[in-house]
């Protein structure tokens, strides 16, 4: 699919990866990106077509429907974390949240959108995950929780979309110098290669997005993950 021309909506668009998406779509020629924040006035970039929407609101989501018609790609980064481990007093409460906003909310708007994706040629749908797709962080246990399940929809959705000839990209970063991980110390990698290799890949009709050394590490070592990972851990041997 070809950046030039395109129509796109991008979630959670006012900060971080989501603003970066917007410029650099811009930048590659798109004809039209649709900024989309629960606020608008938080969207900053006065070439794009700001819109109100908040992921999980059904009625927010119809709106963007009946005024978003012209869309040929959909970008799903919209995304929360409430640092909350599995075990936490708060954990289903936190874990909810999540899930609401990582998970329901690109599931119906994929669901939605993927009518007028077909009518407007096929397109693309890109989901903003994670390196927590793949594995755990005790610290955040809630947030990689609704990051597998939002990668399992990625899946189904390339399955079932196919036919219509929408493309379906999975986007896994590690740590990503955003205010989400200004809490983390350690090396992360910058929203313009993030969006860079998503965009790239969109045009290459691939299926997946490995955006740092990091995460590359991670999918090579999922059949051995335990011990990778978690070296206290010691695997049963037969």
């Amino acid at each position: 699919m070809k950046i030039e021309g395109s129509v796109v909506l991008v979630t959670g668009a006012n900060r971080g990866i989501g603003a970066e998406y917007v410029r650099q779509l811009l930048d590659r020629g798109a004809s039209k990106v649709y900024a989309a924040a629960r606020n608008i006035e938080s969207v900053t970039n006065d070439k794009a077509v700001a819109i109100s929407l908040d992921v999980t609101s059904a009625s927010d989501i119809a709106k963007a429907v009946k005024a978003c018609g012209d869309v040929t790609m959909l970008i799903n980064n919209a995304g929360i974390l409430r640092e909350t481990s599995v075990m936490a007093d708060t954990a289903m409460e936190n874990a909810k949240a999540e899930f609401d906003t990582n998970v329901w909310g690109p599931m119906n708007l994929s669901k939605s959108f993927a009518p007028i994706l077909a009518a407007n040629g096929g397109g693309a749908i890109v989901n903003v995950l994670s390196l927590v797709s793949w594995m755990s962080v005790k610290e955040v246990g809630t947030y990689a929780m609704s990051k597998s399940a939002a990668w399992s929809l990625t899946n189904s959705l390339r399955l079932e979309l196919a036919e219509q000839g929408t493309l379906v990209v999975a986007v896994h970063p590690a740590f990503v110098d955003t205010d989400m991980a200004a809490k983390v110390v350690m090396p992360k990698t910058s929203t313009f290669q993030v969006v860079e290799r998503t965009l790239d890949a969109v045009e290459a009709c691939l299926p997946e997005v490995i955006a740092d050394d990091m995460t590359m590490f991670v999918k090579n070592n999922l059949s051995n993950h335990i011990e990778a990972f978690y070296p206290h851990i010691k695997s049963p041997r037969p």
